[in-house]
């Protein structure tokens, strides 16, 4: 058998012993009792983590593109326009989306490694009259976090939805659709969560399921969540086939969640961050991300001279870690390593430990053991 490799890319992220039991656990019927419970305790352990009371939330199978699909055509009609905040390629998928529906869409686009400012939200807002705005809050190709409390802040003085794509900040970066007034999350299960990939996952503030009322019509059959609703409220209704390990393999996620302590586990993924980080411009990284907009699930990093993208890519899989290339205009300048979901610290040594053998095999020149060592003083060990 093939040695298992330590997956610290964009997502997936590592899933925990006790998710991958519950996964391999024997396929039960989609509406038997057992199911019924865990997936109404998953629900309602979701909302737990966004910060949600009132709020619907739905868990489908699916993926995250899936789940921005539904965020839109829920919310947005075909006489009205939605505003995408973007900092990288998810913002122009989101884009893409809107318009294979025929949807109105406008774009605020910045310089990769940054993220749409809240004055430049502002701004927008006083030329034009939304239904939505749309912000991806951590983009897997850019690395930037963006400032969707800030967001929040500006909106609460417009009559528009707000729309946070979550799907690799849920879980470990603060979301809070409550306080914020947020109105919808969008995600998914395999990258802060730490199951594996197969389910979309939103949450809906009592606002957006009204808007979805209000609309006589939307061009959709599956991502309607109003066809949804009734299941996410009593599973023990039918309206399509669930993934049942799936399901049951994401509600254990939510369990480990809660039992670490989700203010804890926002601290854990900031320190984590701050130590890769640390690690990698001591031994001689740099970070295409700007330091403002740094996000504390992935790091992109630039290269130091005399390190080719493929070569150290290879090598470091050789020595057990599994890290992704840059994508567009980053292809061979940068790797983007993610650090989030259930990741250990003896995981992240493992990865520093590896990191400085595949520079030495690849000729590189550090001090032996000084990434590491910067990651334990923010550690503290």
């Amino acid at each position: 058998m093939q040695k298992e490799k330590l997956l610290m890319i964009p997502g997936p992220s590592p899933v925990h012993p006790r998710i991958i039991n519950s996964l391999s656990l024997p396929t039960v019927s989609h509406v038997s009792p057992v199911l019924v419970e865990e997936l109404k305790e998953a629900l309602a352990n979701l909302k737990k983590i966004v910060f949600c009371e009132k709020g619907e939330p739905f868990i489908v199978a699916g993926a995250g593109t899936l789940a921005m699909e539904m965020a839109i055509l829920n919310t947005v009609g075909k006489e009205e326009s939605f505003l995408v905040l973007s900092q990288g390629f998810f913002g122009e998928r989101m884009d893409q989306i809107a318009r294979s529906f025929g949807l109105d869409c406008d774009i605020i686009e910045c310089e990769w490694g940054k993220a749409v400012l809240p004055e430049e939200l502002e701004q927008k807002l006083s030329e034009k009259e939304y239904a939505a705005v749309t912000a991806t809050h951590v983009d897997t190709c850019t690395g930037a976090c963006a400032p969707v409390k800030d967001y929040a802040e500006v909106l609460k003085k417009h009559d528009v939805l707000y729309i946070i794509d979550g799907v690799c900040a849920t879980g470990g970066i603060e979301e809070r659709i409550d306080d914020w007034e947020v109105d919808v999350v969008l995600t998914a299960a395999q990258k802060c969560f730490g199951a594996p990939p197969g389910l979309s996952i939103l949450v809906l503030s009592e606002k957006a399921v009204d808007k979805r009322r209000s609309m006589e019509k939307i061009p959709a059959y599956y991502s309607d969540v109003l066809r949804w609703l009734p299941i996410m409220k009593d599973p023990s209704k039918y309206f399509s086939t669930p993934c049942v390990n799936e399901i049951r393999a994401f509600y254990e996620s939510t369990r480990i969640i809660l039992e670490e302590g989700i203010e804890r586990r926002f601290l854990r993924h900031e320190r984590v961050a701050k130590a890769i980080r640390a690690a990698l411009v001591e031994l001689g990284f740099s970070l295409f991300t700007q330091e403002p907009f740094l996000a504390d699930t992935l790091s992109v990093v630039k290269y130091p001279e005399g390190v080719e993208d493929k070569s150290f890519r290879s090598t470091y899989y050789e020595n057990g870690i599994v890290v992704a290339g840059g994508l567009g205009e980053t292809a061979g300048k940068v790797f983007r390593m993610g650090h989030m979901g259930n990741l250990s610290i003896s995981q992240v040594y493992f990865a520093l430990n590896a990191l400085e053998r595949t520079l030495s095999t690849l000729g590189y020149k550090f001090e032996a053991g000084s990434g590491l060592k910067a990651a334990k003083v923010i550690l503290g060990e």
